[in-house]
């Protein structure tokens, strides 16, 4: 790994049904047992750190894998602080972290990798969180450099072909939003990251990609994100 390559110093989040699309799709399904109603706050899931991969790894995997392409918020000094002060109004967060995200170091390009699975809301472990299934881009982009988070899109393309598009204007919870929700129920801690969401294609999938297969993820104002998938030993 080059000594100038990013990866997260604390635990990364990953945020469920949080575009638009998606969230649609699986509405109707939402009112089935056993929840019976739409979620109420963020669903989120844990990339651990044997999911951590860097800037042109070589990700083994047993066959196909759905690519998440995401944008995760680092989380920077004093976001504890900040939160905590303006509990309990989740709105009075929302318009703090609206108009600066003063607590954010930055934002980083994500390919969330994951095997082909059905459930989003109990989304099990030994489908995302495989060695290598979270490659990060090069660097954090600092905030200061970013004109609008909300007016991000992303490129995804499977060797060099584009699959995706994904924007950031689709989603569910802006990132202010998402951030002073998960603020309500859980402390983030400097150094944690919080993925905006991965979206899906038209028909509910995500794209797939195989060993030998070339991955990249470019955005305006970043540095791509590429790396490759190699068959995993047997």
């Amino acid at each position: 790994m080059s000594a100038s390559a990013w990866l997260p110093t604390g635990t990364v989040y990953g945020t469920l049904l949080n575009f638009r699309r998606e969230a649609e799709l699986w509405a109707p399904r939402m009112t089935e047992a056993p929840y019976k109603a739409a979620p109420r706050a963020p669903v989120l899931y844990v990339k651990t750190a044997n999911t951590y991969a860097p800037q042109g790894a070589a990700v083994p995997v047993p066959g196909e894998v759905d690519v998440g392409a995401s944008i995760g918020l680092v989380i920077g000094d004093g976001w504890s602080e900040s939160a905590q002060a303006l509990q309990p109004s989740a709105q009075a967060a929302i318009n703090m972290v609206a108009k600066t995200l003063p607590p954010i170091a930055g934002c980083v390009l994500l390919s969330d990798l994951s095997l082909p699975h059905d459930s989003y809301y109990r989304p099990a472990l030994r489908y995302r969180n495989r060695d290598g299934f979270l490659v990060c881009g090069p660097a954090l982009r600092p905030l200061a450099k970013l004109a609008d988070v909300g007016a991000i899109a992303l490129d995804v393309k499977i060797n060099g072909s584009t699959v995706q598009t994904v924007s950031l204007a689709s989603l569910v919870r802006d990132a202010a939003t998402l951030l002073a929700d998960v603020a309500e129920f859980m402390a983030l801690e400097p150094g944690d990251v919080l993925m905006v969401g991965t979206d899906c294609l038209a028909d509910g999938t995500r794209p797939r990609a195989k060993a030998g297969d070339r991955i990249e993820i470019s955005s305006p104002g970043f540095a791509p994100l590429v790396h490759t998938l190699a068959q995993e030993a047997t």
